[in-house]
């Protein structure tokens, strides 16, 4: 019998417990936010044929990871060259498309070349599914393919585009819109502002229960991840790392960490958040969580220049940070200080956030190339393996299975379900 996903997210994250919908991978780097899983009997090794249960034709362009309910896996695309915004149900047993729904037509704009216009991972309550696009519109679908609602309050604009991804709190959905100026092209961007929001809609209605506010901040793209039992949210944007009030969007403590464009969703361990900053100054800073207002001279535990991820959330397995670098070197931190325990240079560019489970470590290149090591004092490298497409989705994992999008497909990876 797998182990429950809830009692390995404890286990994983010491002090913290963040609530897990089920045993499934129902949002951005599984239930916990944490790219943590407490399955066994995964596969160790795969390719382009070998141990796939299926592999799916995926319409449009996106880079949304890939969710996972019961018997279906969700994720977003776009067509129409941006302008068409869906979201499609793939059938896990056997890889035939369920539903592919239009939610949203939207203006494409400026973006980076390796974001898309539908980038941001779905997330799911088991009774519907929650989808955000790039231009800031959300939009919701029952688990037939209906549109429920959508909601197109917030005008997003960012030369980055949209890379954070919504989390369920409490039946509202949370998304942080770190974004810049239409109009003045450097303010938000190069020039600190106030104009960021981390917004909080009600998953059934789609209205704003509250918007959170950071201050002056600049642009980013980080996931926000949940502490104490879901009663505060640990959001990042550029400049800022800050805790919110789950229930009223109130913020209650914020720190410093100079850098725009900061990707790397944080993760918890030791008692710590780890977390990451953009351009300009990158860190890695461990910090104490609690106290209240700007806690930047009190709640830091430790600082590290070297080894700070750029598109890759860290990894925490106890007693150990992992990191991958932008130049695709990944590093091994001691997390209760920081100190590097060893580093290996990878091959291929890196963007998807690495998995642990089954007692291994699972590391995607953009190449289609996942590599398989052991957490530990040294670098283990024990299975490579190659689908041979263009990869920069995270992979989920479920039931026995790994689900990895390409450019162009979804693949199952595992052994046939029976659902």
């Amino acid at each position: 019998m797998r182990a429950n996903l809830c009692l390995g997210l404890c286990l994983s994250v010491s002090a913290f417990c963040v609530p897990a919908f089920g045993d499934e991978w129902a949002r951005f780097r599984g239930p916990n936010g944490q790219g943590i899983s407490g399955e066994t009997d995964l596969p160790l090794v795969w390719s382009a044929t070998e141990n796939v249960a299926w592999k799916t034709e995926i319409p449009g362009i996106g880079w949304s990871s890939p969710i996972v309910c019961g018997p279906h896996v969700y994720l977003t695309t776009a067509t129409e060259e941006g302008v068409s915004c869906r979201v499609i149900c793939v059938n896990r047993n056997d890889g035939s498309l369920a539903w592919n729904t239009e939610v949203h037509r939207q203006t494409p704009g400026p973006k980076r070349a390796q974001n898309s216009y539908a980038t941001p991972t779905p997330v799911t309550d088991g009774k519907r599914v929650y989808a955000a696009f790039y231009d800031g519109t959300i939009a919701a679908v029952d688990l037939s393919g209906n549109p429920v609602w959508k909601n197109t309050e917030v005008r997003f604009h960012s030369l980055h585009g949209l890379g954070a991804s919504p989390v369920i709190v409490d039946n509202k959905i949370v998304m942080p819109f770190d974004g810049s100026s239409r109009e003045e092209r450097t303010l938000g961007w190069k020039q600190p502002w106030e104009k960021a929001v981390v917004l909080a809609l009600d998953a059934d209605t789609g209205s704003v229960r509250w918007r959170g506010k950071r201050g002056k901040s600049r642009v980013g793209h980080v996931t926000p991840i949940l502490l104490e039992g879901g009663t505060q949210i640990v959001s990042a944007g550029g400049d800022r790392v800050q805790g919110f009030d789950a229930s009223t969007g109130d913020r209650t403590w914020s720190i410093y960490s100079q850098g725009e464009g900061v990707t790397p969703s944080p993760v918890v361990g030791e008692g710590l958040i780890f977390t990451s900053s953009g351009f300009e100054e990158p860190t890695i800073r461990a910090i104490r969580p609690g106290g209240m207002g700007d806690v930047t001279e009190t709640h830091i535990a430790w600082e590290q220049t070297k080894g700070v991820p750029a598109l890759p959330s860290p990894l925490y397995v106890k007693p150990f940070l992992y990191t991958i670098t932008r130049d695709n070197i990944l590093h091994c931190l001691e997390a209760s200080s920081g100190d590097i325990v060893w580093l290996n240079r990878l091959k291929g560019g890196h963007s998807a956030s690495p998995v642990y489970a089954d007692g291994r470590i699972y590391i995607t290149s953009e190449d289609g190339v996942t590599i398989v090591i052991r957490p530990g004092d040294e670098y283990d490298e024990i299975a490579r393996n190659d689908i041979g497409e263009r990869c920069l989705a995270s992979m989920a994992v479920s039931q026995g299975q790994f689900f990895i999008r390409s450019e162009q497909h979804l693949f199952c990876i595992g052994t046939q379900s029976d659902q």
